[in-house]
Parts: C-alpha cells; sequence; structure tokens
C-alpha cells in the first residue's frame, strides 16, 4: 500500500506556523504511511492517529482534506487495530482484569490512574487553553468522596460543569494544532497533543468523570448505574510522547514499565486489598507523582 500524495507535504512545523490546519493533517498522515510501509507501526500509529484527530475537528479542515485521504487513514488506522501493538495489547489485558472486578472496585482502579496525571495535568495547565487540567486534583478528590457516599449539590454540579470541557478541548486548535509544550528536565519537552493516545487521554478523562456523574444519579434514583469506563485506566502511560521523542520498544521505557508496574499493582490493591482509607492514601502519594520523571 502506498500513500495518495505524489507531491512531499510541508513538514509539521511549517504548517502549524502558518497555522495550516489541512496541511498540518497530510503531513501527518505522510509520515504515518511512510513510517507503515517501513514497518515503524508504533510511529505509524501516533502520525495516522493525529492526522484523524485533526480533520475529525474542523468541518473545515474534513473539506480541505478530502475523502480519499480520510478513507485511506481511517483503513490503515483500522489495519493497525488489528496488529499486536503494545497500544492493542494493554486495554485489551485491563478490560480482561476488569471483568473480576466488582463495578466499585473498576472505578477505584480508575480513579488510582487519574491522581497520577494530577501533577502533569497543573503543568499543562499553564499552556493556552488547557487551563481545564488544572481541575484533575479537585476531581480527582470529588470522584473519591463521591464513590464513598453522596456528594453535595455543589461538587455534583462542579463535576458535572467540568463534563464536556476535556472533550471540547480535543476540537481545539490549541490542543492538536499550536504546537504546545512543557520541559521536561533532563527529557524532550511534552506536547499537548502527546495525551492523543490510547483513544485520547483527555476524552478517557471526560468519559471517566462523566460516568461518574451517571453513577450519582443513578443511585439517587434507585437505577441501575452504568458500566464504568476504563479507559482511564491506562492514561498515564502516555506512549505517544515516548513514540514521538525516539523510543522503538515501548515495553523498555523505563517510566512506562514503572507506570506498568503502578496499574498492575494497583489491581491487586482493588481485588484484595482495598479500603478508602487506603485508597486515600494511594491518591495522596500519586497526586505527588511525575510520571515523566
Amino acid at each position: 500500500m502506498f500513500h495518495i500524495f505524489s507531491k512531499k507535504a510541508g513538514s509539521p512545523e511549517e504548517c502549524q506556523q502558518k497555522r495550516d490546519w489541512a496541511g498540518l493533517a497530510k503531513a501527518y498522515y505522510q509520515l504515518g504511511t511512510e513510517a507503515m510501509e517501513a514497518g515503524k507501526l508504533n510511529q505509524a500509529q501516533l502520525w495516522l492517529n493525529r492526522a484523524d484527530t485533526i480533520y475529525s475537528a474542523d468541518d473545515a479542515i474534513y473539506k480541505k482534506v478530502g475523502e480519499k485521504m480520510m478513507d485511506d487513514c481511517s483503513d490503515r488506522i483500522g489495519q493497525l487495530e488489528e496488529e499486536p501493538l503494545f497500544y492493542n495489547e494493554v486495554p485489551a489485558r485491563v478490560n480482561e482484569l476488569v471483568e473480576s472486578l466488582e463495578e466499585v472496585q473498576v472505578r477505584a482502579w480508575g480513579l488510582l490512574s487519574l491522581a497520577r496525571l494530577v501533577k502533569l495535568g497543573e503543568r499543562l495547565a499553564e499552556l493556552p487553553g488547557c487551563e481545564v487540567f488544572g481541575r484533575l486534583g479537585w476531581i480527582v478528590d470529588a470522584v473519591l468522596g463521591s464513590l464513598q457516599e453522596r456528594p453535595v449539590e455543589d461538587i455534583i454540579n462542579g463535576m458535572s460543569d467540568l463534563c464536556g470541557m476535556f472533550y471540547e478541548l480535543g476540537d481545539s486548535a490549541e490542543f492538536w494544532g499550536m504546537g504546545s509544550e512543557i520541559a521536561v528536565p533532563g527529557g524532550a519537552p511534552f506536547q499537548v497533543f502527546d495525551l492523543n493516545g490510547l483513544m485520547g487521554v483527555h476524552l478517557e478523562i471526560d468519559a471517566y468523570l462523566d460516568g461518574n456523574v451517571k453513577m450519582i444519579y443513578a443511585l439517587s434514583q434507585g437505577e441501575e448505574t452504568p458500566v464504568p469506563e476504563t479507559g482511564i485506566i491506562v492514561g498515564a502511560l502516555l506512549p505517544d510522547y515516548y513514540v514521538r521523542t525516539g523510543a522503538d520498544r515501548l515495553e523498555d521505557v523505563p517510566q512506562i514499565k514503572a507506570e506498568l508496574e503502578r496499574i498492575w499493582s494497583d489491581y491487586e490493591f482493588v481485588r484484595a486489598d482495598m479500603t478508602w482509607e487506603k485508597v486515600r492514601e494511594r491518591v495522596e502519594a500519586y497526586k505527588k507523582l511525575d510520571i515523566l520523571a
């Protein structure tokens, strides 16, 4: 298979400077097809999903890019979803383990992963349009309380107000277009667009929070609670950052190995040893953790 452009697209950096968003989608698509044809499937996953995020975010970009490129991009992403990639295998393993847990245990497992994003979120909140990430600490505390008892209306309203804000960020050029980044001591800068991997960390935060609000209302009305969202459990892995900055095997990246250990440790904890006091202790420790260190 070969990509549909005969003329090389401009670089992502050039397109960002010109605010040529259709060009940026094409540039990422071209990087993705070249990586795929070279057998570099993690890189293909990174770039093709970036292209898909951009042209899906805005109707004007969608029209400029054209159906041929979008169809080919979607086909390639579909092929990558069938490959034995880290991007596919870790979420699949989580979904297998979830089957052995009770609903509240699944929600607690997700909350522990969400807590590990708090410190990163505080730094990302300094970037244009990303202020909502600064609310992650409050969200974690609010969700933890709501899993134990119905919160007061102000807390429920606060969670409801935040629902959708992370989702809306994904449609903003401040997320995918500007190249906004934060410094990482001892490493390459982290781009806010690096959250795009594994279905989008921002989207998984939104889905988790929205599911929690729906759980509160369902319980108050004596209705069946929604199935817990599990995507956030892998949210702190951040594979796009490591692929973009040169990692060949994600399994060998020290930060990813450490995060995987935390994910599996949290599973054993919620399955066999969970009390709310112990959950709070883990949450408080995780909120201080720099997952990029």
